[in-house]
């Protein structure tokens, strides 16, 4: 039987550390880009939440009017 996972002698172990140090440099990339994104869904939330207060206040006006 053939030794399948053995080096299959043009094997290159620097290779999977270039391909992991191509990774760890692009992940901080990817942070900066959650973090603008995150912000859309928070805008959203401030502004649904002035609209509803600001319909709480309209219909207690009509009530107190």
């Amino acid at each position: 039987m053939a030794n399948t996972q053995g080096p299959q002698g043009n094997y290159d172990p620097a290779g999977s550390t270039q391909m992991f140090r191509a990774f760890v440099d692009e992940a901080p990339q990817g942070r900066q880009q959650q973090a603008a994104a995150s912000s859309g869904p928070r805008i959203g939330l401030i502004v649904g939440i002035v609209v509803a207060l600001a319909v709480v206040a309209g219909v207690a006006w009509l009530a107190l009017k």
